[in-house]
């Protein structure tokens, strides 16, 4: 192995290797100016350079040791120049609500310097900031007329306290589509740096977001062989954003993005496109990714499977807002049969959970119900998964094998990629403590000064699991290799902490042949057995391992230089050919030469190849039998800080409570409404509650009204209102007595909005307000309860329920019985978890959210809502009620509740003269009532109104004409042009809306598409195609009278980006 000075990876030699962030290539500082051609970096300094390059300000909110800003806060001080001609100010700010006021109040400033606004403003944040930063994400969208190019690159990283740190992506997606940002993604760290640099271009047409992999892609050292150095960047932008000055103005937004990428691409060379395909040319089945490392491995996977003649296919979403539809049908081959959507969730139980779709999901189905280019539409399908899935070759292609399976029950698959069969692939595992817990990283700079290889390093840390684990992956190889996952067949483990052999299934991860190196201090020979657990001997044996043994005790001189022993060592295993005097010329291993000369004079006794006796084939009869972790979760970006903590001042009496009043700064005690939640919450009281159907009717839908006071809650038109509802309070005294708790005492329950938060509650109070003890359990319940059973017949019972085994069994329970958490507790008497166990394993109530049924500008200190009370009868004859519309109905005029206000699509058109066609089906009624409310106040001001068609439909005129006075009223007075209502069973044949709507098909023509108007559904998801088909004759019938060609499916879809179509359901 030749090993020559690097070409350009900037840090320092290994001689003073010091760790200066997990986000920076092998932990090293590295100088702006280094950054190009052939070089090591990490993908969050790719983006770092570009945002430093091109910004006037970077706002920060990077949390303590995800160091998204270190690298730029560095060349701040140093004033390094960006290619504005000045230095670019790094402003650090914590994340909390109204976090973003900040950023705004400088766009928006009086004194801000005007010939800057040009320049970009940036923002570095991971994704679990974004959500405290919404509200002023929608205030600059609203303004960004008057604003700087704006864009945020969020590295998608969140933490759930389940799954540990995860990549993270709904956050995003959800702010880009409900604030109308842009959206781009990064597939790999060697393009990141491309699309940092357009997302920074696409800024000055909308706020953008440039999203990438927060875990992998913006942490894992590797070589990108063609980075663009600081007068690239300088010369592409510069290039770029000249062509945004000649786009055509009378495109719209989608129309801009893809000119603009397209300039992008001619200006650099790529073939970037919003949404690129791969795979068969006539695939039957397209699998549709979102995400950095899913979409490189299912880009490699796919076309290894389609290179074998399987006809499948991919297609990587590059820019997803604006989601440029004809491009995404465009790519799509005309075969496909089955369009496969792996779309993230948040969680495991959203994965499980039916009524949960992914965003993706929506936005392809939309785009393919829409489209007319197949004769028989494909099949739209949601395989969703995890935020915390950790995606490999092998479970991309179980993916594929399983949906494109006859009955979809296919086995998982094994898939190995042929790109890393002549790489050399190292894992390396120690406790974070340890003397040589950075060797990892200085072998990965020793390898990376050989020119030729190309070298990948990735650490994993694990603070849970003895004090702090960490576990690195170097791979090497003469060509680049994309391989975004955990070694798989290393060739070489290391293992310098002995007890890990104990608690994880390390070995798991060696080859077959592989080279194992223990370190082994004080060791003996007769004791190897005894230091080496049963089940690794079993694996080194059948695996046919080569053990090595390093004894780093062997010389008490050497303890000192365990690290530099460790690096030795393994080199000289995985290079057996170096001498020792080749290893003693690597003079950039240490600072005094003296000293590696001695180190590597003792590995011929220190490093020792063990024979593997053929008995270690077999587990002796008296082994403990203890079951591995198959690996460890990441949960922190750092080792863990060992410092001795202060007493935690856990209150669990009065007397304690009463000491973290007295003395707050000691305690840390905060008295607030509702800390936990992310969005602002504010108190009202009831003043009005009604039942608007007759009590002898079996549906209960009744009108709320809440009094705002002095709460200062404000809403628009069409917007929802967040109802943190309580549990019912006998159902909770029932359970306490059952359980046999004290009702008064204080116990610290996670709260309803973030586990991470802690609630100071009575029980009774916890189990009201915060604990979902009266919801559906997950199968992650079951699971968990099993631990706590006693009984064996209950606890194999319970892990049946909770397995794969006693799915349609646990679905039975789910969806027919509708069991409880009290229900399975009741079921199972000998699973009795104390309450503080209890409490981790049920999950914490939810606010439920309400269409609201009034305008402010007519109410102006009112609320109102329509619900109807959710009701079955299970499988025991017990009469069940949903948990938030039951409480809701019961509150008496007076009672104080928590609500909060969520934003909505339903929106009132700008001209108060643009007619509205309305369809609302139940209470999918509620927003149109504020829409005429507000239409009619207008009206009774002198002010000219567009037409108000209102189409309304439920089961029976008697009992469920809502708000029917208000409507006839309204129709009375000319507010509302034509109802059209649909009472479906009060006739011999059903009449639905769509009915209605097809009867009065000219009042249809006129308003909405001569008179321009705008069209609304709210309720349930079923009548949408019918209406949709009445909407499209409508679109057909004036384009006959009028002699135009029109084709009424793509006249809808730019209807609905213009916002003149809308749905709301659900």
């Amino acid at each position: 192995m030749q090993l020559k000075q690097q070409e350009s990876a900037g840090g320092a030699s290994p001689a003073g290797f010091v760790r200066s962030s997990s986000s920076l290539p092998l932990g090293q500082k590295v100088a702006l100016s280094s950054i190009s051609g052939p070089t090591y970096v990490t993908g969050q300094l790719l983006v770092q350079q570009v945002a430093y390059k091109l910004s006037d300000k970077i706002f920060s909110y990077s949390p303590e040791s995800f160091d998204l800003d270190v690298a730029v806060k560095e060349w701040s001080d140093a004033k390094e120049s960006n290619i504005h001609g000045g230095s670019t100010a790094v402003v650090p700010l914590q994340t909390r609500s109204g976090a973003g006021a900040f950023a705004l109040g400088y766009i928006f400033s009086k004194d801000f310097d005007l010939s800057k606004r040009h320049i970009p403003q940036t923002l570095l944040a991971p994704s679990l900031s974004l959500r405290h930063l919404r509200s002023a994400l929608d205030q600059l969208s609203l303004l960004y007329g008057v604003a700087s190019p704006f864009v945020a690159h969020i590295a998608a990283a969140d933490y759930l306290a389940q799954d540990g740190l995860v990549t993270e992506y709904g956050t995003a997606l959800q702010t880009a589509e409900e604030l109308g940002l842009g959206l781009v993604s990064s597939s790999s760290a060697y393009e990141v740096q491309h699309m940092a640099i357009f997302a920074t271009l696409m800024a000055a047409v909308l706020p953008t977001i440039h999203t990438y992999d927060g875990l992998r892609t913006a942490r894992e050292t590797l070589r990108v062989v063609d980075a663009l150095s600081e007068g690239s960047i300088a010369q592409l932008y510069n290039k770029v954003a000249e062509k945004i000055l000649a786009l055509n103005k009378r495109l719209d937004t989608a129309g801009k993005v893809v000119d603009l990428l397209r300039a992008f691409n001619d200006e650099l060379g790529t073939t970037y496109a919003p949404f690129e395909y791969s795979g068969h040319e006539t695939a039957d089945t397209v699998l549709v990714v979102f995400g950095s490392t899913e979409s490189q491995i299912a880009k490699q996977v796919v076309n290894s499977l389609a290179a074998e003649g399987k006809k499948v296919g991919v297609v990587n979403v590059r820019v997803y807002r604006p989601f440029v539809e004809e491009a995404f049908l465009d790519v799509l081959p005309a075969s496909v049969q089955q369009i496969a959507v792996l779309g993230q969730v948040r969680d495991a139980v959203s994965v499980g959970d039916a009524s949960v779709q992914s965003a993706l999901y929506s936005d392809v189905l939309t785009a393919v119900s829409f489209a007319d280019k197949w004769q028989h539409e494909p099949t739209v399908v949601d395989v969703k998964h995890a935020a915390s899935d950790l995606h490999t070759p092998s479970s991309i292609a179980s993916i594929i094998s399983r949906i494109t399976s006859k009955d979809g029950q296919a086995e998982d698959a094994t898939f190995s990629m042929n790109t890393l069969e002549q790489a050399q692939q190292y894992t390396f595992w120690d406790v974070d403590s340890s003397t040589a817990a950075d060797s990892p990283s200085v072998v990965g700079q020793v390898l990376t000064r050989e020119s030729s290889n190309n070298v990948s390093v990735h650490e994993v840390y694990d603070n849970l699991v003895q004090g702090g684990v960490v576990r690195t992956d170097i791979r090497s190889s003469k060509k680049a290799v994309e391989a975004p996952y955990a070694v798989e067949e290393a060739d070489i483990v290391y293992v310098g902490e002995e007890k890990l052999l104990k608690e994880i299934a390390i070995l798991k991860g060696a080859k077959s042949g592989a080279k194992v190196i223990f370190r082994l201090p004080t060791f003996k020979e007769d004791d190897l057995e005894k230091r080496i657990p049963a089940a690794a001997r079993k694996e080194i044996q059948e695996k046919g391992l080569q053990l090595f043994v390093l004894d780093s005790s062997f010389s008490p001189g050497l303890e000192k230089d365990a690290q530099l022993l460790v690096e030795l060592a393994f080199l000289r295993v995985a290079q057996p050919e170096l001498t020792i005097e080749q290893l003693a010329k690597l003079t950039f291993l240490a600072q005094n030469p003296v000293t590696l000369n001695e180190c590597a004079d003792s590995l011929q006794q220190c490093l020792r190849q063990i024979e593997v006796p053929a008995a270690w084939a077999e587990v002796p009869a008296d082994a403990a039998s203890i079951p591995l972790a198959q690996g460890v979760k990441l949960n922190s970006f750092v080792s863990f800080e060992k410092e001795e903590a202060e007493q935690d001042f856990k209150v669990d009496n009065w007397t304690s409570a009463a000491k973290g009043l007295a003395f707050k700064e000691a305690y840390g005690t905060q008295s607030s409404l509702r800390p936990d939640l992310t969005v602002k919450t504010y108190t009202i009281h009831v003043k009005e509650n009604r039942r608007l159907t007759p009590q002898t009717y079996d549906r209960n839908i009744f009108h709320i009204e809440f009094d705002l006071g002095d709460s200062g809650l404000t809403y628009n038109i069409g917007e929802a209102l967040g109802i943190h509802a309580d549990n019912d309070p006998e159902q909770v005294l029932d359970f306490i007595r059952f359980y046999g708790l004290n009702a008064d005492d204080l116990v610290q329950v996670p709260s309803r909005e973030d586990a991470s938060i802690l609630d100071t509650r009575t029980v009774f109070q916890s189990l009201v307000q915060n604990i979902d003890i009266l919801g559906k359990p997950p199968k992650r319940f079951f699971e968990a309860l099993a631990d706590f059973a006693t009984d064996e017949a209950e606890k194999k019972k319970l892990e049946f329920l909770g397995g794969k085994e006693g799915a349609d069994e646990f679905k039975k329970l789910s969806e027919v019985d509708t069991v409880t958490y009290v229900d399975i507790l009741q079921q199972f008497q000998s699973a009795r978890p104390e309450f503080h166990d209890l409490v981790k394993i049920v999950s914490p109530l939810k606010r439920r959210e309400y269409s609201i049924a009034s305008a402010q500008a007519v109410t102006p200190n009112s609320v109102s809502l329509m619900i109807v009370v959710v009701d079955w009868v299970d499988s025991k004859g017990r009469t069940r009620y949903g948990q938030a519309t039951r409480y809701l109905s019961q509150l008496a005029v007076g009672t104080p509740i928590t609500a909060s206000v969520k934003p909505s699509v339903m929106k009132l058109p700008t001209k108060d003269t643009a007619p509205l066609i309305m369809a609302g089906l139940g209470t999918g009624l509620a927003p149109f009532r504020a829409f005429v409310q507000y239409r009619a106040m207008q009206k009774a001001q002198g002010k000219d109104i567009g037409a108000i068609l209102l189409y309304l439909g439920s089961r029976h005129q008697r009992e469920e004409y809502l708000y029917g006075e208000e409507w006839e009223a309204y129709l009375d007075a000319g507010v509302i042009t034509l109802l059209g209502a649909a009472f479906s069973r009060d006739q011999p044949q059903k009449i639905y809306i769509q009915d209605r709507m097809r009867q009065t098909m000219t009042d249809i023509v006129k308003a909405y598409i001569q008179e321009k108007g705008s069209f609304y559904l709210c309720g349930p998801t079923w009548p949408v195609p019918d209406v949709t088909e009445v909407l499209e004759e409508a679109i057909a019938t004036e384009a006959k009278q009028s002699g135009r060609k029109v084709d009424p499916r793509k006249e809808i879809e730019r209807l609905k980006e213009d916002g003149k179509y809308v749905l709301e359901v659900y």
